[in-house]
């Protein structure tokens, strides 16, 4: 008792001296609240929740001070680059941080996920160092990145292309049947600042053949087909192109079929939002060409055509949820009531702490199939979907729903059996 007494004397004495009252006030602040972390992201969560342990990882956005989604797109190298947006609450209100990361297709799953724990530690740095952790922080910059900072000449070897050949091939075979199908094809892509441009050729065929006592059934489907674009980028909000391509398709009736269309396409917000948000606006106009192995419902062997379309694209990545819809309308110049209009919406909604609910749908009215062949298509052609059948719309619908419980603060990860 004397003791306390004491050090209440002492404590009103000091504080005549502003400096040492100040000193005395600092040593009697409250400890700030542990760093409680919530993420949103399409990543490995366990892996972050193993390798970042000085903070708590907790399922609902309620329960953190610290809030971190994590956007992801497709980049020009092949990869994808990753926006961190940090935002804090509590004891840490109005800290904000904003990190990158960025992928390419040399990299390995493990890479990637090794180095988006590294930016993302790296963005935490904020936290802590307002935290009760900060006299414990010890840092470093590694070599690596000291010669990274000092090499500042670039060598682009492959002047920013990025190529990616692929194939796949499956034979299925009973006693009965025997199904044969196989997939080649090479992508391009050169992606900078200004431009972007794109080749994409790929070949294919499937080949069935069933047999029912004395009847043999057999169908070929191929297509060849390449197609290109040229882009540039004319502002912030504003960028035009060129597309073109040729193909060969035994099920949409095509021996031969090209096209060129130029495009326009603005974006409300500019292009540097687009991990977060975008509203774009394109519109295409150009020629088609197409020669048909069969005549058509409308008794023609070739045509050439006018046509142009509109497009308007919405999407949202938000703390509440992510949001895309694309509706696209398009006619013929030379009869507008050959036509398609095409509406797809993908929502997801992250409704109260571990739930959330997943909407997508699809819905396309048709009025353009001038290829369709002439005379009735047999039941061999419906079953074996050797050729394209006509359809005045197609409608496709799907919903998901998720829910995670249980404990809200628990750090520790144990893969076992």
């Amino acid at each position: 008792m004397l003791r306390e007494h004491a050090l209440v004397i002492i404590r009103k004495w000091l504080c005549f001296f502003p400096l040492l009252c100040t000193v005395v006030g600092v040593s009697q602040e409250k400890e700030k609240e542990s760093l409680k972390l919530f993420i949103d992201c399409n990543c490995e969560r366990g892996y972050i929740r193993q390798e970042i342990n000085f903070v708590d990882h907790v399922r609902d956005q309620a329960l953190a001070n610290i809030k971190l989604f994590i956007y992801d797109i497709a980049n020009g190298s092949g990869g994808r680059s990753y926006r961190l947006d940090f935002k804090g609450s509590g004891d840490y209100e109005g800290i904000v941080n904003e990190r990158t990361f960025d992928t390419n297709t040399n990299m390995s799953p493990d890479d990637v996920r090794i180095g988006l724990v590294e930016t993302l530690k790296s963005g935490l740095l904020k936290y802590v160092l307002e935290s009760n952790l900060a006299d414990k922080v010890v840092y470093k910059i590694s070599d690596q990145g000291l010669a990274e900072l000092q090499d500042i000449d670039f060598d682009h070897p492959w002047n920013n292309w990025l190529f990616e050949i692929y194939g796949d091939a499956r034979l299925d075979r009973e006693s009965s049947k025997k199904e044969f199908e196989y997939e080649l094809g090479l992508k391009s892509d050169r992606v900078t600042k200004k431009w972007r441009i794109r080749t994409d050729f790929q070949m294919g065929q499937a080949n069935s053949k069933f047999v029912s006592g004395d009847e043999t059934i057999t169908s070929e489907r191929v297509l060849y087909s390449g197609e290109g674009s040229v882009v540039r980028s004319l502002s912030d909000h504003w960028s035009s192109g060129i597309f073109t391509g040729a193909g060969h398709d035994t099920f949409k009736n095509f021996d031969l079929r090209y096209f060129v269309s130029p495009a326009v396409e603005y974006n409300i917000f500019p292009y540097k939002e687009v991990l977060r948000r975008e509203i774009t606006f394109a519109y295409k106009i150009g020629y088609f060409h197409n020669d048909y192995i069969e005549p058509t419902l409308f008794f023609k062997s070739q045509e050439g055509i006018f046509d142009h379309s509109l497009e308007v694209r919405l999407q949202f990545r938000q703390p509440w949820g992510d949001l895309f819809s694309r509706l696209r309308g398009s006619s013929f110049l030379n009869d507008f009531s050959k036509n398609r209009v095409q509406l797809y919406n993908r929502v997801s909604v992250r409704v109260f702490k571990g739930l959330a609910v997943r909407f997508s749908g699809n819905f396309e009215i048709v009025r353009d199939q001038i290829n369709l062949s002439g005379g009735s298509a047999s039941i061999e052609d419906v079953l074996l979907q050797q050729k394209q059948i006509a359809t005045d719309f197609e409608l496709n619908l799907s919903i998901g729903l998720s829910y995670t419980f249980g404990s809200a603060f628990n750090n520790i990860i144990n893969t076992r059996l």
